[in-house]
């Protein structure tokens, strides 16, 4: 059986894992990137909505290869047509761009093979093989049909939601199923839509559980997708259903043809107790790091990957493996206040009837709003609407 060995190995070649690869490797550890699929960034499953203004902190230059596509903000559109238009810069994460994901994560993974890291595709983990001690020494894996052995003193899970690296370590990422999205998407073309902004329509559409979305790919085209919480959901395929029941209502979108769709899941949850164990380290969708609102992750799993990354090389530099507790405390101080609010505020907005959807919407479009903080919504909300501001500091 071949066996490799490396001192750091990165499960998963999405962004979370690429990241994580770069800055490990930027640390003069030596790093495999491994990926179960053939290609890196296919098939997509991603909205492909992003904002801009982080991507320089990571060192990430726009790029037309992949930013097909720029938007000027969002408009949140409640069940009665009500319309809040926001700048990209307060829109929050899904906003400022639409990209082509699989040219994306492919441009992370040359950036961390510039770094010095190697990558390996159609190589999938199988298990994880320890010491005697009880520490991580690696996996046993399928490298390009035959079975294979990597050593590694720390390996980082980045292996998405279905991630099998924290279940193999004893991480438990259990989630209620009110913390699972499921989500359909059709990329459409010939439909009628202001290019200018991404859409994000809220309410009994999406049973409440969840929004139907327009992000924009160009003067005619979009993908235009529906989420849902998974204890909304009754029988198979009512994603679908719902995106189909959706389009059918807007005739400027039903004019359309067609060309792809997909269909995955998200966690909409909180991340797990503990992240590190015994020499895993879990990023991104592995860690349950996705926006609790809006379902998006691209950029948590950036941020939890360079943490990760930068951490784990450190480790290898001093020669402490246990080194690597530090990233539990450094994503949280970084993210996790973020990440529960996050998760909060999703748990009350599910609740909300469709006329509390119009009565909020309504109240923000008719005022002058800067910065959508919290503390300058609930001001507006409690003079329009007193009763649904006393609901929403429930949960505050």
């Amino acid at each position: 059986m071949k066996e490799m060995e490396y001192d750091v190995l990165v499960v998963g070649g999405g962004p979370g894992g690429s990241t994580a690869a770069r800055y490990a490797a930027e640390k003069g550890a030596s790093v495999l990137m491994i990926e179960k699929r053939q290609e890196i960034g296919s098939p997509v499953r991603c909205g492909e909505g992003i904002s801009l203004g982080w991507l320089e902190d990571y060192g990430i230059k726009e790029d037309e290869s992949w930013l097909i596509h720029r938007i000027d903000g969002a408009k949140v559109v409640s069940p009665s047509g009500f319309t809040l238009e926001i700048n990209a810069k307060m829109a929050g994460n899904e906003v400022g761009a639409t990209i082509r994901r699989d040219f994306f994560d492919q441009m992370l993974a040359e950036m961390a093979a510039r770094a010095g890291a190697d990558i390996m595709v159609k190589t999938s983990a199988r298990s994880l093989i320890w010491d005697d001690k009880h520490n991580v020494a690696g996996v046993k894996a399928r490298c390009n049909g035959e079975d294979c052995i990597i050593k590694a003193k720390v390996v980082i899970g980045a292996d998405g939601f279905e991630s099998q690296i924290g279940r193999w370590a004893g991480i438990s990422t259990v989630l209620k199923q009110g913390d699972i999205a499921t989500n359909f998407q059709y990329h459409m073309i010939g439909i009628d839509i202001d290019a200018r902004f991404s859409e994000f329509h809220l309410g009994s559409i999406a049973k409440g559980g969840g929004y139907a979305w327009v992000f924009p790919k160009g003067e005619d085209e979009a993908n235009v997708g529906l989420g849902v919480t998974l204890d909304m959901i009754k029988q198979g395929g009512e994603p679908k259903r719902l995106l189909d029941r959706f389009i059918d209502k807007h005739p400027e979108l039903k004019k359309g043809k067609i060309v792809e769709q997909v269909a995955g899941a998200v966690s909409v949850g909180v991340p797990p107790d503990i992240t590190v164990k015994n020499g895993v380290m879990l990023v991104g969708d592995a860690a349950r790091m996705a926006d609790a609102i809006t379902g998006g992750g691209i950029r948590n799993a950036i941020r939890s990957g360079k943490i990760a990354g930068e951490t784990a090389g450190e480790a290898i530099e001093i020669g402490d493996i246990s080194h690597i507790n530090l990233y539990e405390k450094r994503w949280r101080a970084e993210m996790e206040d973020e990440l529960y609010r996050d998760w909060m505020a999703k748990n009350k907005l599910v609740t909300l009837s469709d006329e509390e959807f119009d009565d909020l919407i309504s109240a923000l479009s008719e005022a002058d709003i800067e910065n959508l903080s919290v503390y300058e919504i609930l001001e507006v909300v409690k003079e329009k609407n007193p009763k649904l501001v006393e609901d929403l500091m429930s949960f505050l």
